[in-house]
């Protein structure tokens, strides 16, 4: 953005600064005796608190000629949750972030959420009024004046207010399926007890119960009666900012986590789409330094009721951040401390890293809460999950025993799982100081940015596993970039754009990278470099590795990787994340086939060609990826698959109930399904719709890329060869073979796949068919398999493929959880959502 433009901006958010009417002089009645007997509280308003009436009274300012009678930044969270990972309603879980407006009415006080997306800031007020005329805002409570005060102040009761379902609990409960549930008024009220007065904020808790019928399996888990769900609901009043916040907007090359706004009084050729970059109001004491001392040190708090050594751990890896701020030039900027007794998790005031606890493991995440008209973070969220560390814990466990564990040194479990958690503490601080994922992260040599999700770095030494180098130790290369741009602070008279885009590019020249997490998540991805717990810059080589570890770990797993006294049964939950420890690793090298390195790149910068990944390189990717189906890999040994089958007895624990491998309750293990389970994590990722098409695209406009054909028809001939498999391991190829070409039915009807690669796909079905049809010889198990789906491939007439795409006809298990449960991916390590 030129100076002209960027001066521009900055008049639009100048105009937006509201302020308030002159009071009006008027003589209360009725006021002393409707506050008679209340308790007072006085704060950013004054509050009045009625314990024999179960009331809580707002005293709102005299209205303006508007009849605004007072403006604030308004914050929802939950004080009590559900302690439900699928569902969500987590403590401390934060809501949107809203203006709300207190509006005069006659005898009423009409509670109203503004528009603040669409604006007209460097308008006329014709044109503001226009915008604002043109987009719906909400007025969600309405409450009667219950007095007129001093000088024309307005005392209503707003326990009505705070009792209406603001978090959308009733919402979450429809959508999660766990039934249609109604906030109960009658079983509803403010606490009284927890009103809190402070001269920039207000905050209040309600208790809210929801009732229902038919309410779902999670909450006949959770909550003692499921017909009734009582969460504590708390809000905050906030000040508006003071004004003097410099708004950034946010670059692609770095991607802050942002918002949109829309301005329909910029100039005609000026963008009317702006991203405002959230980030803290930071400032030096002296802005001319280059470093200085900040008048506002950031300060994180962390929860009490983290147990040690997890709280330190937190308050280690969450303080890593102070380094990248003193590299950017601000000192004692950034602080990180244990909570003192009686502090409030949601008080407005302060910035928390909560410790939440679940049924199940879940998601952790961070949340930078921000005025929605500028960006600026008024107050930084973190939520952990507390069965992180446990489920870290078995994860260790699986891959090297647990006869370390709390003898201390590199390889006991319990000090990596205090690794991870440091690294987790400064992953979702990043996110509430307004940085986003960055997967390209783990492609630098040094493991750039917290802010990608890291798996153990695993070493093999002696053909053994060594955890010395397990995770990272302070704060990335990226993350020290990234704090840079988002909070740099330039001397007065500088041309802030040219000085931002200067660091951008000066950074890149670096070799900065970045990734986001649209473009890392989904399996059909295109960057080679958005991956989500993969290691090193190499994927091919990476997933070698991995395979290597795991077999290590498989090759001695067994009882000694339980704790001593620890029902057997266990084992088959411990090993699920190592019988799947490559599943990351796949998916990391499965975007390199079909993959296109792009950048985010704007018109000037040099880096706007993308580029396909080298043919050669998606040839070695294939073969990489054929490896982990192969059956030998998928085996194991008969003494491991006999202690698999111990069984479980009493009450059933949801914990182990969707972490293992088929039926909790049946305790022989499958393993050629488990097998099955296994070789879907790859074929889903290779047959991905978008990598199809991408595959098909590409080759066509380069015949040296690798194509459809080839890669259907190497995969076919690595999954079905012509010698027979060893009797051991014959009915995991037989398997692995009809998840192939159910896989591939499957991706044939996708509607998402485009009509050249459907051909393709179906002329390479038809293929196999004619070849199972026509084979010879083998067990009479592989010859009637061969019959059974040879006879639906060339089935015309009923449309065979169709059939299969339709039926499972080998009934898999499901692949159990990964990424966090409830979070609608695959991982195990639980990892971060912004």
């Amino acid at each position: 953005m030129d100076r002209k433009l960027y001066r521009w901006f900055h008049a639009v958010l100048a105009a937006l600064v509201l302020t308030a009417a002159p009071a009006r002089a008027q003589t209360a009645t009725g006021f002393a005796a409707a506050t008679a007997g209340l308790q007072r509280l006085d704060g950013l308003a004054p509050v009045y608190v009625d314990k024999s009436g179960a009331r809580v009274l707002l005293l709102l300012p005299p209205p303006a000629a508007d009849g605004v009678a007072g403006r604030y930044i308004y914050q929802v969270y939950l004080r009590a949750g559900l302690g439900s990972t699928p569902v969500g309603l987590d403590r401390s879980e934060p809501g949107p972030t809203r203006i709300i407006v207190f509006r005069r009415v006659g005898k009423k006080i009409l509670a109203e959420y503004e528009n603040d997306g669409f604006r007209a800031g460097s308008g006329s007020a014709d044109e503001a009024r226009a915008v604002s005329q043109s987009f719906a805002h909400s007025t969600v409570w309405a409450g009667d004046v219950i007095a007129e005060g001093p000088g024309g102040t307005s005392l209503v009761d707003v326990s009505g207010w705070l009792d209406r379902d603001a978090f959308g609990v009733a919402e979450t409960l429809k959508d999660a399926k766990q039934g249609a549930f109604k906030l109960d008024a009658g079983l509803s009220h403010p606490d009284l007890d927890t009103v809190q007065a402070f001269p920039e904020n207000l905050e209040f808790d309600a208790n809210q119960t929801f009732t229902g019928d038919e309410p779902g399996a999670q909450l006949r888990g959770i909550v003692p009666d499921p017909h009734a769900v009582t969460l504590v609901v708390h809000h905050s009043l906030i000040k508006l900012p003071e004004p003097g916040f410099e708004p950034r907007l946010s670059d692609p090359r770095v991607g802050p986590i942002d918002h949109l706004v829309t301005d329909y009084g910029a100039p005609l050729g000026a963008p009317i789409a702006l991203r405002l970059a959230h980030r803290f109001r930071l400032e030096k004491t002296d802005p001319t330094a280059a470093r200085s001392p900040v008048i506002k040190p950031i300060v994180f708090y962390v929860d009490r009721a983290a147990p040690e050594p997890i709280r330190d751990a937190l308050v280690e890896g969450a303080r890593w951040w102070s380094q990248a701020f003193d590299a950017a030039g601000f000192e004692d900027a950034f602080r990180v401390e244990v909570a003192p007794e009686g502090m409030s998790p949601l008080d407005a005031r302060y910035n928390f890293i909560n410790w939440v606890h679940r049924q199940t493991r879940g998601w952790s995440y961070g949340d930078p809460i921000a005025d929605p008209r500028t960006g600026e973070i008024i107050k930084g969220s973190v939520l952990l999950g507390s069965l992180r560390a446990r489920q870290d814990l078995m994860i260790y466990l699986g891959l090297l025993g647990a006869a370390g564990t709390g003898k201390g040194g590199p390889n006991d479990p319990q000090t990596i799982v205090l690794a991870r958690l440091r690294q987790l503490a400064a992953h979702e601080t990043g996110h509430a100081l307004g940085f986003n994922h960055n997967f390209a992260g783990s492609t630098f040599d040094d493991r750039a940015s917290v802010m990608d999700y890291p798996p153990p770095r695993v070493r093999i030494v002696g053909g053994g596993l060594d955890f010395s180098d397990a995770y990272a130790v302070g704060i990335g290369t990226w993350d020290k970039f990234a704090v840079r741009w988002l909070y740099a602070q330039f001397p007065p008279g500088t041309d802030e754009p040219a000085a931002l885009n200067a660091l951008l590019e000066d950074g890149y020249a670096h070799g900065m990278k970045f990734v986001s997490d649209d473009d890392s998540r989904p399996a059909g991805s295109a960057h080679p470099d958005g991956a989500l717990w993969d290691d090193g810059p190499d994927a091919v080589a990476g997933l070698e590795h991995a395979l290597a570890v795991r077999r290590i770990a498989l090759g001695r797993f067994g009882l000694a990787n339980l704790p001593p006294g620890a029902p057997a049964s266990d084992l088959r939950r411990v090993i699920v994340p190592i019988y799947l420890f490559h599943r990351y690793e796949i998916d990391a090298a499965a975007k390199l086939i079909g993959g296109v390195n792009f950048n985010y790149a704007v018109a000037g910068d040099g880096h706007e060609a993308a580029a396909p990944t080298p043919a050669p390189r998606q040839r070695a990717a294939l073969k990489a990826l054929l490896e982990t189906v192969d059956p030998a890999t998928l085996d194991l040994p008969d003494p491991l698959v006999a202690l698999l089958s111990d069984g479980q007895s009493g009450v059933s624990d949801p914990q182990f109930d969707v972490e293992v491998f088929g039926d909790p309750a049946k305790p022989v293990f499958d393993l050629p399904a488990a097998a099955e389970v296994a070789a879907d994590v790859t074929f889903a990722d290779l047959l991905a719709p978008a990598r199809l098409n991408r595959v098909a695209d590409l080759s066509a406009r380069d015949p040296a890329q690798l194509d459809l054909h080839e890669l259907l028809a190497t995969t076919v001939a690595a999954v079905f060869p012509k010698a027979a498999a060893p009797d051991r391991v014959a009915e995991i190829r037989r398997r692995v073979q009809a998840r192939l070409i159910i896989d591939m039915a499957r991706t044939e009807q996708d509607r998402r796949l485009s009509p050249s690669a459907a051909a393709e796909l179906k002329a390479s079905l038809v293929d196999l068919g004619q070849r199972l049809r026509t084979a010879r010889g083998g067990a009479a198990a592989d010859q009637a398999l061969d019959a059974y789906f040879a006879d639906l491939l060339l089935d015309t007439q009923r449309d065979g493929i169709n059939i299969l795409a339709e039926r499972d006809a080998a009934a898999p298990m499901a692949t159990p959880p990964g990424m966090p449960i409830g979070g609608g991916e695959d991982d195990w390590l639980v990892g971060a959502a912004p």
